[in-house]
């Protein structure tokens, strides 16, 4: 059986192993749980981000970096590709699981999500579920986890605490930004699948998101790490569906179809007191689509990237 949490601990590993030169922090909690810090105490930094971003997606991706031209600015970005689209992104890099004990709390993804099943209706969806007796979790946090959340963890996923890898991120860091880019593929199957496609059609995914430098302020690093999928993310997908569905999806997925289309982040998010839950759900897409039907060949494009409003975002 393919093993999301088997294939991410390769990488886990060797972020213990170099840890000094990925400029990361690896601890070990009372309870036994290994705690990878990557930009909380530490200096994470590209390289980090890019390891990151594959342990996320369950070892199922490459990541690499790449510079991108937008007109006049020229932007470091990354680049993801995947055979197993429906496991990496929708099972295991979606930030599905909100750790939750005590005063802490965390949104979390990463091929722990597939040993506790959360949510269970991904899981239901994919028809995929992980078996192994080491668990691997994403944590995108400010706070370190306690023992009390290490166990818990543990418990869901029904490992032993001692086999239990807790990386920690944070979106005012470096390593922090790269992963957040790195979820553009995920981030636009996540709107198909919301406009109702079977993400066990897609075949094969790649894109491409730059990666925004981070800002002291938390709000305003997370807003300009969103910009950078909203107006820069491209998504391109092979799936197995009629053209008329997929010449539906490149009208309604892109950010363009977002009513507040044009506005940055910053402004959208700051509008609703950074209450995420107020937002049109439209916004949680990417910039532009590009699909491909395996059954007529046929490639349709929708949405479009705006150098201009990335521009603005980091004058903010």
């Amino acid at each position: 059986m393919l093993s999301v949490n088997r294939l991410a601990m390769k990488v886990v590993k060797e972020l213990i192993d170099e840890q000094r030169e990925y400029k990361v922090k690896v601890e070990k909690l009372a309870c036994g749980a290994t705690v990878i810090d990557t930009g909380l105490e530490t200096l994470g930094g590209y390289l980090a981000g890019i390891k990151l971003t594959e342990i996320c997606l369950g070892g199922l991706a490459k990541c690499w970096l790449t510079y991108q031209v937008y007109e006049k600015l020229e932007l470091p970005a990354i680049v993801v590709v995947t055979d197993h689209p429906a496991i990496s992104l929708l099972g295991c890099q979606l930030a599905g699981w909100m750790v939750k004990v005590g005063d802490f709390f965390a949104p979390s993804s990463g091929p722990a999500r597939a040993l506790a099943l959360k949510p269970k209706k991904i899981f239901e969806k994919i028809g995929y579920k992980d078996d192994y007796s080491e668990a691997v979790i994403v944590m995108e946090t400010t706070k370190r986890p306690t023992d009390e959340v290490a166990k818990k963890v543990a418990e869901e996923c029904k490992v032993s605490p001692q086999n239990l890898y807790i990386i920690l991120t944070t979106t005012a860091s470096m390593a922090g930004s790269v992963q957040v880019s790195g979820r553009v593929v995920e981030t636009g199957l996540y709107r198909l699948e919301y406009l109702g496609l079977d993400p066990n059609k897609v075949i094969f995914a790649s894109g491409l998101a730059p990666i925004m430098p981070p800002h002291p302020d938390v709000g305003v690093s997370t807003a300009r790490e969103e910009d950078a999928l909203l107006y820069g993310g491209v998504g391109c997908y092979l799936i197995d569906e009629e053209d008329s569905k997929l010449m539906e999806y490149v009208v309604k997925a892109p950010a363009t179809a977002w009513p507040d289309y044009g506005k940055t982040s910053y402004e959208a998010l700051k509008a609703v007191n950074f209450d995420w839950s107020k937002l049109d759900p439209s916004f949680f897409t990417i910039g532009k689509f590009m699909v491909t039907s395996r059954r007529s060949g046929n490639t349709y494009m929708g949405g479009k990237v705006e150098p201009e409003i990335l521009r603005r975002s980091l004058t903010l």
